[in-house]
């Protein structure tokens, strides 16, 4: 079996354009939106017309995977394989989006970056409960949302930290350390920030 590819699934810096899909967006300590406050957001899309992203550690407490599946109607339940469940924004909370890994895909997935994609399509989550499906992935009810340069001046003000995205922070560990362990990826003490400094 292959060692576990822990790194950067695409370039370390964005794109030419300046457009940051396919990074993380760490929450810096002095982010005003207490929705917000010590999130890590994986941006899905960004370019002029906007962004739009899902939150990565915000666990849904209320809802379980096998509740989501006997709610659709999919089957098998109980599955042969479960994903985590998080609340990915406060924009369309009913709505479920599926970040995973881009070995598999159905019709309307979206390339987020190389190795990574985008699915609003049951039938990846029938695949999973079936025991297939994407190597890695996660589900987000709901999703973060910005207008047309609502991010790019928040970057500008020092509200975010962008953090090249792998595997690991993606999709493993416990969703309270993600924050820190961000940030560790930048080799940025938690301690030392301030709302006022950072780079974006």
């Amino acid at each position: 079996m292959a060692s576990r590819d822990t790194s950067p699934l695409t370039e370390d810096d964005p794109g030419a354009d300046g457009y940051l899909a396919g990074q993380l967006l760490v929450a810096m300590p002095g982010m005003s939106d207490p929705r917000f406050a010590r999130s890590v957001i994986c941006l899905c899309a960004h370019s002029a017309e906007g962004a739009m992203g899902l939150v990565l550690n915000q666990p849904l407490d209320n809802l379980t995977f096998d509740q989501l599946l006997s709610q659709l109607g999919l089957d098998p339940v109980p599955p042969a394989r479960r994903i985590r469940l998080t609340q990915g924004g406060p924009v369309e909370g009913s709505r479920g989006f599926v970040l995973h890994t881009a070995d598999w895909e159905t019709e309307g997935s979206l390339e987020v970056m190389p190795g990574l994609a985008l699915t609003a399509n049951v039938e990846i989550l029938k695949a999973i409960a079936e025991g297939g499906g994407p190597r890695e992935g996660l589900l987000a009810l709901g999703y973060a949302g910005w207008g047309p340069g609502q991010l790019d001046s928040e970057l500008q003000q020092n509200a975010w930290l962008s953090v090249p995205a792998d595997e690991a922070l993606l999709f493993e560990g416990a969703p309270d350390q993600l924050w820190r362990r961000a940030l560790a990826k930048l080799r940025v003490d938690p301690s030392a920030l301030s709302g006022a400094a950072g780079h974006a």
